[in-house]
């Protein structure tokens, strides 16, 4: 752990430096190359031919029809319980780390900027779960890359404005990348399990090789995923995670905060807006409770929620639900081919002004 707090990116460091260095011709081959691979590129530049080398060899321990599947498991969740599990629980864990926080406070208006975050993350989320989402140049493939080197250049920036390494590690490290990692894929279907949601072993194994992969895409050290093969060894390395952050400070409040105030309002305005806005909140803060415990909950300063009691009713109707789903092949295969329908639609919504990790290779966009 203390080695992957003071280790960054070196390939994705090493783009950043070159298209600084280059400018917008390298943006374009790197673009390009995303989308269409190396070999479409006539010369390209050290470091970003080394990049998407690294990114094109698929390795030993996975084989291109696991990926091509995409992730069964995240595709098989019921539309309502992957909403009561991923609706910014995922980045609320991650914003309570004080580093990651820090970080985030320091390079932008990010508690202003929480529904665009939100949504850029899920639509990353839903673009590279969907069958041949990460296969060389499809939508998740290069939209992990981009969300890899939009990381590279915010660990440039903070480096380049003085960030303290010796105390907080690198902007950006190696542990970092693991929480975000775990709170992306694993953080909703431990969830999903205190709902009654749970997936065979052969099932977390499939969903969790599925993620090493991405997580070698985004760059990430393979002493922290290849070993987890299952939800229990995914909750055992949060908690070890967890032990080696600070508790929450005022930062991560207040991105938290942001966080849970877009989390509701998109609720209520859309699939919760039977509910008051107050109602929804007290939902939220009680599902918050039940899925990472009151400490958690006490050290984000989040009030005692009334809707406490609904939750084993709630585990109840879900477990009630996903057996239902899965009590014949039959049934368990459309659902998941409608619910990956639902998804690939979801993920073919894209912002009109792009989303960051876009933004950051834009020909047009300055370098910090």
């Amino acid at each position: 752990m203390a080695e992957m707090l003071q280790a960054g990116d070196p390939l994705a460091d090493a783009v950043i430096s070159e298209i600084n260095e280059l400018g917008k011709a390298a943006k374009r081959q790197l673009n390009q190359g995303l989308v269409d691979g190396l070999d479409s590129l006539d010369n390209p530049p050290p470091a970003i031919a080394a990049f998407l080398t690294q990114l094109e060899t698929l390795p030993e321990w996975i084989d291109r029809d696991t990926v091509a599947a995409g992730d069964v498991a995240a595709l098989s969740i019921p539309p309502l319980w992957a909403l009561l599990t991923s609706a910014g629980f995922p980045l609320i864990h991650t914003y309570a780390s004080p580093s990651i926080s820090k970080l985030l406070v320091q390079t932008g208006s990010f508690t202003t900027m929480a529904p665009r975050r939100l949504a850029e993350t899920e639509l990353w989320r839903q673009q590279a779960v969907l069958p041949g989402g990460l296969l060389r140049g499809a939508p998740g493939y290069v939209a992990t890359a981009q969300v890899r080197l939009l990381h590279a250049r915010v660990r440039h920036t903070a480096m380049k404005h003085g960030w303290d390494s010796a105390e907080w590690g690198v902007p950006i490290n190696q542990t970092d990348i693991a929480r975000t990692w775990l709170d992306t894929n694993a953080v909703p279907y431990l969830s999903a399990r205190k709902l009654g949601v749970v997936f065979t072993e052969e099932e977390q194994a499939q969903h969790y090789r599925y993620w090493s992969y991405l997580g070698h895409l985004l760059g990430m050290d393979e002493r922290f995923h290849l070993a987890v093969r299952s939800d229990d060894e995914a909750d055992a390395l949060l908690d070890l995670l967890d032990s080696t952050i600070a508790e929450p400070d005022d930062n991560s409040r207040a991105l938290c905060g942001a966080a849970l105030d877009a989390s509701v309002e998109a609720l209520a305005a859309g699939p919760l807006s039977m509910l008051d806005r107050a109602t929804v909140r007290d939902l939220y803060n009680g599902l918050l409770r039940h899925y990472f415990g009151d400490r958690f909950a006490d050290a984000l300063q989040l009030p005692p929620a009334q809707s406490a009691g609904l939750f084993p009713l709630l585990a109840m109707a879900g477990a009630q639900s996903w057996q239902l789903q899965r009590s014949t092949p039959e049934s368990a295969a459309l659902a998941l081919e409608q619910f990956t329908a639902m998804n690939a639609a979801a993920a073919a919504t894209m912002p009109e002004d792009h989303t960051a990790f876009q933004k950051n290779l834009s020909p047009e966009a300055a370098s910090a």
